[in-house]
C-alpha cells in the first residue's frame, strides 16, 4: 500500500498540470516599493533598468547574475514575483557594496541566459511549485 501511495503521488507530480511556466512582467517600481523593502533596502545602491536614464556613470565594475527563487505555495504569482526580484536586488546590494559600487546599471532579466531588456520591467517565471527571477547587471559608480 505504501509503494503504491508513493507511485500515486509521483505519478501526479510529474502531470504536466504542475509544469506550468507562467510568465509576467514586474515592474521595478512595484518591487521598491514593497513595504518588504524598506528594511532590506538601504538606497546607498540604486537600480537601473537597461534602458533607463542613469546618472553620469564614473566608474564601472564588474557584471553579475542573481537567480533566486522562492517557493509558490500560498503565494499569488505576483507576490512571488515581487519576493524573488527583491531578494535579487538585495544580492545585488550587498555584493555592490563590497566592490564599492553605489548603483547595478544595464540591469537585464536572463531567464535561462537569454537577456530581455525593459526600462521599466522585470521578467519572472512562475511555475507550479517554484517562482524564480533572473537577473544580470553591472557594478557602477554613478555621481550623486
Amino acid at each position: 500500500m505504501k509503494k503504491f501511495a508513493t507511485l500515486l503521488i509521483a505519478g501526479l507530480l510529474s502531470t504536466s498540470a504542475f509544469a506550468r511556466d507562467t510568465v509576467l512582467q514586474i515592474p521595478l517600481a512595484d518591487v521598491l516599493a514593497m513595504p518588504e523593502a524598506q528594511g532590506k533596502l538601504d538606497g546607498t545602491v540604486k537600480f537601473y533598468l537597461a534602458g533607463q536614464k542613469t546618472p553620469p556613470i564614473t566608474q564601472q565594475f564588474s557584471e553579475d547574475i542573481s537567480n533566486p527563487k522562492t517557493n509558490a505555495l500560498g503565494k499569488s504569482d505576483e507576490f512571488g514575483c515581487k519576493w524573488a526580484a527583491l531578494s535579487a536586488l538585495i544580492s545585488f546590494q550587498n555584493s555592490a557594496k563590497r566592490e564599492g559600487a553605489n548603483a547595478v546599471v544595464d540591469l537585464v532579466s536572463y531567464y535561462k541566459k537569454n537577456e530581455t531588456k525593459s526600462d521599466t520591467t522585470i521578467e519572472c517565471h512562475a511555475g507550479g511549485f517554484i517562482i524564480g527571477v533572473a537577473l544580470k547587471g553591472r557594478y557602477a559608480k554613478v555621481a550623486e
